[in-house]
């Protein structure tokens, strides 16, 4: 997101953030009179070029006194450490400063110091957006420091800061007993997850992330902290559950209501004997099983001169059931039947022990994905195309993948227009996905990048409508149709109202109307 447009950059946006309870009673006044007396450099308007370029680095000291965080700039100690992104295609966009913020009020001040001066400016939480839509040349506004956890056992929810992460989660709730539907990435940040919607094992049973947020503080253009929830800032709250981050503001807060867990059947399962055979089988068994059931259908592509070699695409299984281990046996019962495993983990025991064998660190690297979602069967004719694909993947230092999240059952309970999450119809939301090193060179990754083109359009008659706006696909033509769907119109309107002179925008971000 970025409040002045330069045409010669890649699109800029803006992510999320999040806590502070007693952020509730914040006002734009009150921030105002506070910066005042720290020269006045946040007065709503429009400064010079002249005076901006002037003033400078005498703004950049008021902005780092106003802070109760840092301000860290280009040499500072932890700068290169804190702007990197997970996704390295945008390593080399660097900020000019990263307000480090420990409070709403600091969001608040540091959003208002760039109105003021004309900077460019995102939110970083966890900075795992794919389209490297928490990078920029301005203002990074980390609230990486917003991180309480607190968990009330009478109403069952927790509230969280946008700073905490995965893991911060499974070490809080595992004392509980409790979760709420997660990702499997350690460092993914809880803020862009759930305004994104929030995909991960425990979705068809207990519906998306953002199915179960009960309230999110968010700071607007404006400075103000508004506090949203069904009956209070109603539209507000309706967007946030769904409409993606760095859109309406800067959320530093969410109240999720958790849901009690017990023991599961995790599972890795990998196969290389008959791999279409097998994949068949398995998205057979899987579409009809049980809502206790999640899980991601892996296929790792091979290369041409691998299939010379003799090797073939690999199916890997990965999920959880909330169900003990012969269940699990009964439902792959016909796909160990088309061929054994080439290996196999399956545990039974607490949920939070489970989440041990699914998680990852999801360290950073060169990537890109793009996604669909699928609304009917997968059937022998997607798998056909999908596996020639994967095939023919020219290869990198990395690797390449085609994906399947199944999805289903909690995930549809809703309609499309109940939350601003449109997706309600679908069976599996469909990935593909390369790896690569910054040394393979400009012609591999050229290569890999048409390949993954070429692979996406040819699974796009197998698919249907609506693609995931927390996988941001920078190459998505009709992104608002396919993230959004009927619910733009409604969000393009929330927009307006919140946010009417577009500070909040980046390459993919919801549109005013007219």
């Amino acid at each position: 997101m970025s409040f002045v447009t330069d045409d010669a950059q890649p699109p800029e946006p803006v992510s999320v953030a999040s806590p502070a309870p007693h952020a509730t009673g914040t006002t734009r006044r009150g921030i105002l009179a506070g910066a005042a007396a720290l020269g006045g450099f946040v007065v709503l308007g429009r400064a010079s070029p002249v005076a901006a370029a002037e003033a400078s680095e005498k703004a950049w000291k008021h902005l780092a006194r106003s802070l109760s965080g840092s301000l860290l700039r280009p040499g500072d100690k932890g700068f290169k450490a804190t702007a990197r992104p997970n996704n390295l295609v945008y390593a080399d966009r660097l900020p000019a400063g990263i307000a480090r913020c420990r409070t709403p009020e600091d969001v608040a001040k540091a959003i208002l110091w760039c109105r003021e001066h004309d900077i460019r400016f995102v939110a970083r939480a966890g900075g795992h957006n794919y389209a490297g839509y928490s990078t920029t040349h301005g203002l990074m506004i980390d609230v990486g420091d917003l991180n309480d956890i607190a968990f009330d056992p009478q109403s069952g929810r927790v509230t969280v800061g946008a700073g905490v992460k995965n893991r911060d989660i499974y070490t809080a709730l595992s004392r509980a007993s409790v979760a709420i539907t997660h990702g499997r990435c350690y460092g993914v940040g809880v803020a862009g997850f759930l305004l994104g919607g929030g995909i991960g094992f425990d979705m068809r049973l207990n519906g998306i992330g953002s199915d179960k947020l009960m309230e999110t503080h968010v700071v607007g253009a404006d400075g103000e902290i508004r506090t949203a929830r069904e009956r209070h800032q109603p539209d507000l709250f309706w967007a946030c559950r769904g409409g993606a981050g760095g859109n309406f503001g800067i959320n530093t807060r969410f109240v999720v209501e958790t849901f009690a867990v017990d023991e599961i059947t995790a599972f890795d399962i990998t196969w290389s004997r008959k791999p279409q055979a097998v994949a068949e089988a398995l998205i057979t068994a899987l579409q009809g099983t049980t809502r206790r059931l999640g899980s991601k259908i892996t296929l790792r592509a091979v290369t041409p001169a691998d299939r010379r070699a003799g090797k073939d695409v690999r199916v890997n299984l990965l999920g959880q059931l909330h169900g003990p281990r012969d269940e699990l046996r009964d439902i792959l019962a016909p796909v160990f039947a088309v061929a054994p495993s080439l290996k196999q983990t399956i545990r039974t025991g607490p949920y939070w022990e489970g989440q041990e064998l699914l998680s990852e660190e999801g360290a950073p690297e060169h990537y890109r994905e793009r996604s669909r979602f699928v609304e009917r069967p997968f059937g022998a004719r997607a798998l056909d195309t999908a596996f020639r694909h994967a095939r023919r993947f020219p290869g990198t230092s990395g690797s390449a993948s085609l994906k399947l999240f199944q999805t289903g059952k909690a995930v549809n309970d809703l309609r499309a227009r109940d939350t601003a999450f449109v997706h309600r119809r679908s069976q599996w939301l469909f990935s593909t996905s390369f790896t690569y090193e910054a040394e393979d060179g400009r012609r591999a990754v050229a290569a890999a990048r048409d390949w993954l083109d070429e692979t996406y359009e040819a699974m796009l008659p197998h698919c249907g409508e609506g693609a995931f706006q927390n996988f941001p696909d920078p190459a998505l033509r009709d992104w608002a149709e396919q993230y959004y769907g009927v619910n733009y119109a409604r969000l393009s309107e929330i927009k307006k109202a919140v946010d009417p002179d577009n500070v909040f925008r980046f390459g993919q971000s919801i549109r005013r109307p007219g």
